[in-house]
């Protein structure tokens, strides 16, 4: 039996997550929304054999919002390209199911899909910022118990128009003029509480059946739908111990809902510091601190709370009782800061800072990052990782100096195991619904 192995994805950010990132002076200031940047991104994480890269999204801007969210490309346009210059790497785009159809996104998913060979994942959100429903012509942003709702319903019509073709259902027959069997073609023929979807899609499945669902449930709704729905799951944990709870509980919900808990992959991001030596890495660490103000870490904290903002409030008193804010946003996020605040008794300047500063937890010379790695995998608490990089060359640094540490242990693969992103992940191809049902009745 082989040795169980990390997966890996490289979330690509541009100028970066936070609001400092892209003053470094080593740092593209036009990074997100230069393509050669992600191109080259894209190839470093592939050349490590990782998984896939991660595109995130959101569709609300402001004055205060951070450099990349204030101009970058979108997910599945940008995925689109990459797809021609990648050749193994699983390409995973957010796309959110409160403002979108569910017939849009599984056309463009499945394009994706095809394109790429069958390396297509889709990162399920449900939106956060209220202001998103300004931009889509919407009243009012739908409450978060409702999001979820519609996010079931939206994955449930995505997976059904995905299997409309049966995978032999196009003969092609030019002796005879039969382009495609009608009988392996199906109408979905969706009515439900939010949609109305006849279907069928005009598209053909790809190479792994269906793109991966990916999704970050960190609120009791989330985790609820994460374990139903989702074949790997993002999270932010703060702790070790946060991860390892965490991850349990989420392999027990998915057990309950009978799944096998190892096909849920559970991928904590984390932002290393790595250097060759003492000396460079806490210079490295140094950059990265010196490039969060204190302004920038309230805007930053204010998200989670549907951009609240805190510079309202004394920096150095207690963290203010915020009530229920934060309930219809970030929720899962929000009710952590909230606990940790109220546990570690932190003011408010405390918390900013540790929203935005890097951590020490995956910050040290190769085999100390990898060290951590390796504690959090081999005692439940992920199952692999995403990594962003909070300094221009961090994905670099990761992967010529972490990797290969992981691959002498054994623990990161020197080659992929095929072309799909369900290869890389060993899950099998899902069954057409409707061929299925066909081999079950004994119909050919």
């Amino acid at each position: 039996m082989s040795k169980r192995q990390m997966h890996f994805g490289a979330m690509i950010h541009g100028v970066g997550h936070g609001w400092g990132e892209w003053r470094h002076p080593e740092a593209l200031a036009d990074a997100s929304v230069n393509l050669g940047f992600y191109q080259q991104q894209a190839q470093l994480a592939e050349a490590a054999k990782f998984d896939f890269a991660f595109i995130a999204d959101s569709l609300h801007i402001h004055t205060r919002s951070s450099p990349h969210y204030l101009n970058r490309f979108e997910p599945l346009t940008l995925l689109s390209a990459l797809a021609a210059s990648t050749h193994h790497i699983g390409l995973v785009a957010t796309v959110t199911v409160s403002y979108t159809e569910p017939f849009q996104v599984a056309r463009q998913l499945a394009s994706l899909d095809l394109i790429s060979g069958g390396r297509a994942g889709w990162n399920v959100v449900t939106s956060w910022l209220s202001g998103t429903a300004d931009n889509f012509s919407k009243a009012e942003h739908p409450p978060h118990p409702v999001r979820y709702r519609i996010a079931r319903e939206h994955v449930e019509v995505v997976q059904g128009l995905w299997d409309s073709w049966e995978d032999d259902a196009f003969t092609r027959n030019k002796q005879t003029g039969e382009f495609f069997d009608p009988d392996k073609l199906h109408t979905l023929g969706h009515q439900g509480e939010f949609f109305k979807v006849k279907g069928p899609l005009n598209i053909q499945r790809s190479p792994q059946g269906q793109p991966l669902i990916f999704q970050a449930g960190v609120s009791e709704d989330g985790r609820h739908f994460a374990a139903q729905t989702a074949d790997a799951i993002f999270l932010l944990p703060e702790t070790f111990e946060d991860a390892h709870a965490y991850y349990q509980d989420l392999k027990q919900r998915a057990k309950r809902h009978g799944r096998n808990p190892d096909a849920l992959f559970i991928l904590p991001g984390i932002r290393p510091i790595v250097g060759r030596d003492a000396a460079e890495v806490e210079r490295r660490y140094q950059q990265a601190v010196e490039l969060v103000s204190i302004e920038d870490a309230l805007v930053a904290l204010g998200r989670p709370f549907n951009d609240y903002d805190f510079s309202v409030h004394a920096l150095d008193a207690p963290f203010p009782d915020l009530g229920s804010l934060g309930d219809n946003s970030h929720k899962g996020t929000a009710d952590q800061l909230k606990r940790l605040a109220r546990d570690e008794q932190l003011t408010l300047r405390q918390l900013a800072l540790r929203f935005s500063q890097p951590r020490r937890d995956f910050t040290g010379t190769p085999a100390q990052v990898a060290d951590a790695l390796q504690h959090w995998f081999e005692h439940g608490a992920a199952d692999g990782f995403i990594i962003n990089s909070l300094l221009p060359d961090g994905l670099a640094y990761f992967t010529e100096l972490v990797v290969p540490e992981l691959q002498a242990r054994g623990l990161a693969r020197r080659d992929y195991p095929g072309r799909t992103l369900r290869d890389s992940f060993g899950l099998s191809v899902p069954g057409n619904r409707h061929t299925l049902r066909r081999t079950e009745a004994g119909v050919a």
